[in-house]
């Protein structure tokens, strides 16, 4: 029998396959579901168009009581994305608190697309690139 979380990203996934996002594509490694593999390339018009951002992401058995984690392999350059770690700051993925289980795969996907093109430079964890950023937008 299938855990609730395998379920779950079962049907993600034919969300997922089922809504063709642009420039998002998306698989599960291995048969348990629990660890993807993300490429997402930057929405139109922005700085990064035409550019593909290879990403990971690592569900639990909690999954959707609580969020995976989400780590690029590619790390941009930019002030919501740890340069070390990789690992975007989003409020919904970062706390706990903030995860509500009406998010989905493709919510999680659609809000790291969104937030390559709308950087947010107030609690940076790249202060580098908010400073960058703040002074010359077009650098």
């Amino acid at each position: 029998m299938h855990s609730r979380a395998y379920l779950l990203l079962q049907r993600d996934f034919y969300d997922l396959k089922e809504n063709n996002y642009k420039g998002i594509t998306a698989r599960p490694v291995s048969e348990d579901m629990m660890e993807w593999e993300v490429e997402i390339e930057g929405l139109q018009n922005s700085v990064w168009q035409g550019l593909v951002f290879q990403l990971t992401i690592h569900f639990t058995s909690e999954y959707n009581y609580a969020p995976p984690v989400v780590k690029f392999i590619t790390i941009p350059f930019h002030p919501n994305v740890d340069p070390h770690t990789g690992q975007p700051c989003i409020d919904f993925l970062d706390n706990p608190k903030k995860w509500n289980t009406n998010y989905t795969l493709s919510s999680i996907l659609l809000a790291l697309q969104v937030m390559l093109s709308n950087p947010v430079v107030e609690n940076p964890v790249n202060l580098e690139a908010a400073r960058i950023l703040i002074k010359d937008e077009s650098l």
